[in-house]
Formats: structure tokens, sequence, C-alpha cells
């Protein structure tokens, strides 16, 4: 019956390779670039039988019912946010597919099982307007406004629908604020004014397909009339603007983000914009009478040279006057790197990874220095730094979590470490028979690249361990160990090895990590993926019969690279919500957004590089491959569905093992709700076992 399914498949690839969707270009699989269109939808349903046919079944439906029951659990950490006197919690569960939107006190939130009240019902409106609403965020008025900006997604994509909501009535504003669906900006400036950079209409639209062009938007006004603030390049990322509400420090800003790495920030007083001098590619900000900047490169100024990954200050007004006399709040080593900045009412506070580990530093001003004071937290895995409230209060979360520990969220105070314990996630699986070893392995230009492995600790080292390495390896991403009951329930309690890569192009040791594979040097993140791999096999933790890769987005270019490449080294890849063809990649949906990453292909001498890695121009029908799961989502607006789909029709025609499954809602993330996402990964790790075991 597969059988029959898959060369059914091959027949109806074939039968469509000479239909061209628009843009598709001489790519004989350009059709399937046709997002919606029947031909390719008809194509995706055909694929998603068969690969459900094959893994599915009575172990895959055991797998999903568990780790659907993980998500849905009631017992899971409510993280919330505060504004004005409550904590909002947007919630999904089996009783909330899609999901609620509600509130609590923080005494109540205090109780292991609070009182919430229920702002939003997300399946109550979906089902009121006849919508497949997902929850895209939410910008309330600061500091303690009634009002809010509430986006929602069709199916999960980054295009939303914004609408005002009044929070004492708990009901959308008749006559409000409101935005067709676009990637839009929006920011308050005052109860009856807005900044909103959406699609205006022809050209206010960035060749990345966001919004260039910034107004100011008043109560009762036609959008056509909201007036122009700041306009950006059409070549630029996006453009947007902010009120910086904090009372007493009050100020306007906009930014022009040229690219992924690099922008303008302007000060916006009486009407005119003050451009902040800082380097383009470092980021700033204003906190109360600080300026403070963090560094991608070298600069230097005012007779004095600071490294890349420093974080810098110094007072905002004395800036403004010319001013550059910076103090460091943060200057990196070989091993450390700046993870984190949260604003307290009278603090900072600043997480410090260091070997890929976590620690928290704090600093407060006295008189006119800083005074630093490290923060006893635990020494294990990853920490994550909120405050309750940057204007009211001193208080702060403290997230603690590593592989093994489930989540453990804690009440911290500056200037102590005395905290409170809040929640727990609950523990998943027994963790007891594990272990968590850091390693490293010598990439092909001699870098050390350490990477995490999670095993029984009565595993042999015997090279037939079914193993699992991610990667990501990109934007300045670091991965860091986290708790997942997905994982522990799906892998390791199946006999598996899950291993994470710490590669270059992750931001693991700051920028100068980032920026070692950038563009001309993006091979190096690949070749340190490969020594992770090799390493793992020296060490006998595995062997290629029972290695597999998984990379989502930038991770699933890593992993189509390294399946390229060395296809000897494994025995699964599950690539997930891809970029693959890096051709056309920039031409299709956010791709221009990412040519700071990656490069242009249309200049040859950046073609040069980008082509001997594009996975899709260099995947042959006389080599061998390990098995391929593609998923992606229909939805997914930022990476076309069409680099999955192209692979998957490309490998199958040249007589290639792959399977193929594609969401049809679900966005970026690949699956818009509890019961997708315990689907997506169901069949994902069947697959992995079936392969690797």
């Amino acid at each position: 019956m597969v059988a029959k399914a898959v060369l059914g498949l091959a027949a109806l690839g074939a039968a469509s390779a000479q239909a061209q969707a628009q843009g598709g270009g001489s790519d004989p699989h350009g059709w399937l670039e046709d997002v919606g269109g029947d031909r390719p939808l008809s194509w995706v349903r055909a694929h998603n039988d068969a690969t459900e046919r094959e893994l599915g079944g009575a172990v895959h439906e055991a797998l999903r019912a568990r780790l659907q029951t993980i998500l849905d659990a009631r017992d899971r950490i409510p993280y919330a946010g505060k504004h004005g006197d409550w904590l909002y919690n947007f919630w999904r569960d089996a009783h909330h597919v899609r999901g609620i939107w509600r509130r609590t006190t923080l005494a109540e939130y205090r109780k292991e099982a609070p009182a919430w009240e229920t702002v939003i019902d997300l399946d109550q409106l979906a089902r009121d307007e006849h919508e497949n609403w997902v929850w895209a965020g939410v910008s309330c008025l600061e500091p303690r406004g009634e009002r809010c900006l509430v986006s929602l997604s069709r199916g999960g994509g980054d295009a939303r629908v914004v609408r005002e909501f009044d929070l004492k009535e708990r009901a959308f504003v008749a006559g409000g604020f409101a935005l067709p669906e676009a990637k839009s900006s929006i920011g308050w400036i005052d109860r009856d004014t807005i900044f909103v950079a959406t699609d205006f209409g022809p050209g206010s639209m960035t060749s990345s397909g966001y919004a260039r062009i910034v107004k100011e938007w008043k109560r009762g006004e036609p959008l056509a009339n909201a007036r122009t603030v700041f306009e950006a390049e059409a070549t630029d990322l996006s453009a947007s603007a902010w009120k910086d509400a904090t009372p007493g420090f009050e100020r306007e800003f906009v930014s022009r983000q040229i690219d992924f790495y690099t922008g303008e920030l302007f000060l916006r007083e009486g009407g005119k914009l003050v451009r902040i001098d800082k380097p383009r590619d470092a980021n700033a900000w204003a906190v109360r009478d600080q300026l403070l900047v963090e560094l991608r490169s070298d600069w230097a100024v005012n007779g004095r040279s600071w490294p890349q990954g420093s974080l810098l200050a110094i007072d905002f007004a004395a800036f403004l006057r010319g001013e550059r006399n910076f103090e460091a709040l943060f200057t990196p080593s070989a091993t450390t790197s700046l993870d984190g900045v949260a604003v307290t009412k009278n603090a900072l506070l600043l997480t410090v990874l260091d070997k890929v580990k976590n620690r928290v530093v704090e600093l407060r001003r006295d008189g006119k220095a800083w005074q630093r004071r490290d923060v006893a937290a635990p020494a294990i895995g990853t920490l994550a730094v909120s405050a309750l409230d940057d204007v009211e209060s001193d208080q702060y979360f403290l997230t603690v979590t590593d592989f093994l520990h489930p989540s453990t969220l804690y009440l911290g105070q500056v200037g102590a470490d005395a905290r409170e314990r809040l929640k727990a996630m609950p523990a998943y699986f027994d963790a007891s028979p594990y272990k968590v070893e850091q390693f490293e392995a010598r990439s092909k230009d001699g870098t050390m690249v350490p990477y995490f492995v999670v095993m029984a600790r009565k595993a042999k080292l015997d090279g037939k361990n079914p193993t699992v390495l991610y990667g990501y390896g990109g934007f300045e991403v670091s991965l860091k160990p986290s708790y997942s009951g997905m994982i522990g329930n799906a892998w390791l309690d199946q006999g598996g090895v899950y291993v994470l890569a710490n590669i270059r192009g992750g931001g693991e040791f700051g920028p100068r990590w980032h920026q070692a594979a950038l563009k001309g040097n993006r091979q190096k993140a690949y070749d340190d993926f490969i020594a992770v791999a090799q390493d793992l096999i020296k060490r006998k933790v595995t062997s290629p019969r029972h290695l597999g890769i998984m990379g989502g987005s930038n991770g699933g270019l890593l992993v189509g690279a390294a399946l390229t490449q060395r296809p000897d080294l494994f025995n699964a890849v599950v690539c997930q919500v891809p970029l693959l063809d890096m051709r056309r990649y920039h031409q299709l949906l956010a791709g221009a957004s990412w040519m700071g990453e990656y490069g242009d292909p249309d200049d040859p001498k950046q073609w040069e590089f980008i082509g001997k890695y594009s996975p899709y121009h260099n995947v042959f029908k006389d080599k061998h491959y390990p098995r391929v799961l593609f998923t992606t989502s229909t939805r997914d607006d930022r990476v076309h569905p069409g680099h999955a789909r192209k692979m998957a029709a490309l490998m199958q025609d040249q007589g290639h093992d792959v399977l193929y499954w594609e969401n049809t809602e679900g966005g970026h993330a690949g699956a818009a709700n509890n019961a997708q996402t315990a689907r997506m990964w169901a069949l994902t790790y069947t697959f992995l076992l079936k392969q690797l075991k």
C-alpha cells in the first residue's frame, strides 16, 4: 500500500513538472511555490496521506496522545506579564484549544491554584466570527492604561489583524483603532494616538514584505489621513516607532531597520527626528536617564576602543550634548557573552552566558557610579530573568531550567539572594536514569565547538545508541539547556540520546561567534555541525547507522547542507520549515530580510559561495542519502513552504526515499494549537525511532 502511494506521488510530481507557478522561472518544481494552488495542495494532501499511513498506527497514536497530555497539562507554569494591577497570561489546554487571555493578581498568582479571570476567549471569538484565529500578542497602553491593541493571525502566519480592546469592559472597542491583515507594527503614544506602520498600499512595504512607512494615527480619523513620521528605503528591512512611557522619562523613538544587523535609531522631539549617533550594527535603548549601547563590532570613540559584545552606558542628556564618556557595564571574555538585560525600577539585571551556562549580575546606580553584584543563583543550565514591573517594582521573575530538572519559576528582589518559589513544571519523565555531559569537537579549521549530550547513565559506548543531533547556527541565536517533557518521553525514554550543538552562527559566545559564519563564511557552521557528528561517532556514542539530525528554519538549512555534504554520516534527517533553495530564498516571502545573514544570490560573486552549499542545488541522483522527513506549514508566511516542497519533489524524482508532511495551519511554528503540535512531534519521533533503532 505504501509502495503504491509513493509511486502515485512520483507520478503526480512528474505530471505537474511542466506547470510553472509565476516566479518559478525555469525550475521544473517551481509550480510548488504556488502556496494555495489546487495542484500544489493536491500534491501536499497526497504526501501527507502517505506519510501518515506509514508513520501512523498504534505506536504513533499512543505517543501523540502522551505528547498532547503534556502540552495540555494544567500544571504547566503559566508565565505572566504585569500590566497595571494585573498579571496577564495566554493559556491553551484541552478545553481551550485556541486559548484564553486571562488575568489574576500577584497575591492570587502566588497560590498553587490561582483564580483567573478570562479576558478574551479565543475559541469563542473564532466561533462567533467564523475565523481561524490564532493569538499573535498584545500591546497595552503603559504604564497603567486600560486600552490594548490585540493582534490576531489567521492560521498562525506573521500577517495579523489588529484591534483595540478595553480591559475594563473586557470587549473590543467599537469604532476603535483597527488594522486589516498585514505585517504591521503598532505602538501607543497616548490613549488617542498610536504609531502605525502597515500596508498603506502600493510602495508602502519593503522588499522583505514589512512596513517601511511609520505614521501617527489619531483616534477618529481615517487611516488614510494619518500623518507620516518616517519613511525607510524600499530595500530596508522595516520601520517602526514606539514610546517609552516611563514616568519622568517619556521619549518617542523611531527605528529604521536596514537589515537584520544594522539600523538607525531616532529620537522624536517636537515633531523632528534626531539621529542617535551609534554604530549602525549596535543596539541602543534608553533606561530612564541612561542610554545603553550593545556592540556587535569594536567601537573606537572618545579616545577609547570598546570590544564587540560590550554593553555601554552613558547619561542620555549628556550623550545628546555630544559627550561620549561611556562606562562599560559588560565586556566579554573568550568564554562569556551577554545573553540578556532586564530592567527593574532601580536596577539592571544582566544574564551572562559563560561556557553556555548562565549567571546573573545585578547593576545599580549609586549617585553617579554603577554598583555591581553577582546574584547567587543556581549554577546549572539556563537562567531567564524578566522584571515584574519595570516602573513600580524591583521584583523580578527568575526561571531556572536544564535538560533534566523541570523548569522552576521564582520571584526575586533586587539587592537580595533569597527568592520565593512560585511555580514549577511537573516532572514529565524520570530523570534519574540520565546524565548530561558537555564535550567539544574540533572543527575543520581547528575551532573547538561545544555540545551537550543527554543520555542514559548505563548506556554503552558501543556505537549503537539511537542519537539525534540538533542544531541551528544562525542569527546570533544561542541554544541552551532546557527541560522538555516531549524529548524525555518521545526520545530519551525510548532509549535515545539527545545532542545539542553550539555551532558558529549562533550567539553562544557573542557577536564574534555569530559573525564567524556570516555570508561567505557560512560553511564554517556546517563544518562545525559535521565535526560534532564525527566526534559523537569517534567517542562511540553512536554510529552513522544510528545517528539522525534535526533542525528547523535556518536549522532546516543546516541539516539540508549536512545531508548533501556528508550523507555518509547519518541515517535520518528531520528538516523542519526549512530554507533550501538558496538561489531564490530572497524572492520568497520574508527572504530578502536575511541577505545580511546569507548574502545576495543575484551577485555572481556571492552566489559562488552560496551555491556551493544550497541544498536544492547540491542533491544528485547518483548519490545515496539518508531518509528525510520534511515538515512545513502552508500558513508559514515567513519561510516559504515551497522550499520543503521543491526539495522533497526533486529528491523523489531522483529516486531518493523521502517523506513529506505539511500542516495546513501553524505559521512558522509549524502548528497552531496543541493538537497539531502533538501530531507533528509524534510523526517526527516515530520516524526517528523507525530509522535509528
